[in-house]
């Protein structure tokens, strides 16, 4: 369950404050205008491996001179600063969406990267936000919440609270009864049916498919479209299912997905769904068939074991979708580009989510 952000807040920020002034750097011409950087020396990238794998490396190392810090940017707002720009970075990212187009539906996507140590998840999200704005056009109003050391400045951390802000905001602004949410998450999972939320050393809260579900129903949108992308993601299915809601994920609950860390641009149903069925049909439903299909045929090409991607369709859902679709005019395919380049334009195999 979580854990309230606002009574670690003092507690977190002498720590922070205790690990910032013992890296701090000397004031520099490069450093930020407000204070000092934690510098660190560059931590190897995390080997490709399960979410429980990943947590127990970031637990239980004991190389000379770990840190939370080392994935810190070296130039840039220090981990406190980044915790206290929120709400002004959230307000200015709001502000940035296009108008709403009356007398048709819209659909409202957010994105959410919540893993910080894997740039394949930033990838996805930021991919997610410019395929559907290029592609589906004017009625399509992007988000992008990111925890990646490259974007503190540029989108607002994919957080719980970030989150519930988000949904606040766009629930102010839709039409409840015919615009469409849609909410795409992209990070590691566990067994239990829990989602990683992460950038350290922020104490960040993580998200079940419970609190997911509780997050939702906080607020009246008719229409949803929720994908999970992470390992054991089926397992969410069961609190997500409801009359108007269409719920795709990445695995089974209780089978891994693939395609992530260090050496993967984009995961496996990242590339199948995004890139390769988006690109070919605007139909939600028909491109998760596509993706299923491409998914089973590169796991049985490399012998893993199924992911198994489920799909859920609500009440109605299908028909508000084709209303969207009527209204749009699908524009050419959008490349991916990640900022950074792994160097595998197709998901690497190794390395289960």
């Amino acid at each position: 369950m979580r854990i309230t952000f606002t009574a670690l807040l003092a507690f977190a920020a002498g720590v922070l404050l205790m690990l910032v002034l013992s890296h701090r750097a000397p004031l520099s011409p490069t450093t930020h205008p407000l204070a000092a950087s934690a510098t660190t020396a560059q931590a190897d990238p995390a080997e490709s491996g399960s979410s429980e794998e990943a947590d127990d490396d970031k637990a239980g190392s004991d190389k000379p001179g770990d840190s939370t810090l080392d994935n810190w940017p070296a130039q840039g707002p220090t981990p406190e600063q980044v915790v206290y720009s929120q709400p002004r970075l959230l307000r200015e990212t709001l502000a940035k969406l296009t108008p709403r187009v009356p007398g048709k539906p819209n659909l409202y996507l957010v994105s959410f990267a919540g893993d910080g140590g894997e740039d394949v998840f930033r990838n996805e999200a930021e991919y997610s936000a410019t395929l559907f704005a290029s592609r589906f056009g004017a009625t399509v109003h992007p988000l992008v919440l990111a925890n990646n050391p490259d974007t503190l400045e540029q989108h607002p951390l994919a957080t719980w609270s970030n989150l519930e802000s988000s949904l606040d905001a766009l629930a102010s602004v839709m039409k409840p009864d015919e615009d469409i949410l849609m909410l795409y998450l992209t990070t590691h999972g566990g067994p239990d049916h829990s989602l990683l939320v992460d950038l350290d050393p922020l104490p960040l809260d993580q998200i079940g498919a419970p609190d997911l579900a509780d997050i939702l129903n906080k607020h009246h949108f008719k229409w949803k479209v929720v994908v999970v992308n992470a390992c054991y993601s089926g397992g969410f299915v069961p609190n997500l299912r409801s009359a108007g809601t269409l719920v795709l994920t990445a695995a089974r609950t209780d089978r891994s997905s693939f395609g992530c860390g260090s050496d993967s641009d984009i995961t496996y149903f990242g590339r199948a769904w995004l890139v390769d069925a988006l690109n070919r049909t605007p139909d939600f439903i028909d491109a998760f068939k596509q993706a299923s299909g491409e998914i089973s045929q590169w796991e049985k090409k490399d012998e893993l074991t199924p992911s198994e991607p489920q799909i859920d369709i609500g009440n109605g859902i299908a028909d508000q979708l084709a209303l969207w679709r009527k209204n749009i005019t699908p524009g050419p395919a959008v490349a991916f580009q990640p900022p950074h380049p792994a160097g595998h334009l197709k998901p690497a195999p190794a390395g289960h989510r």
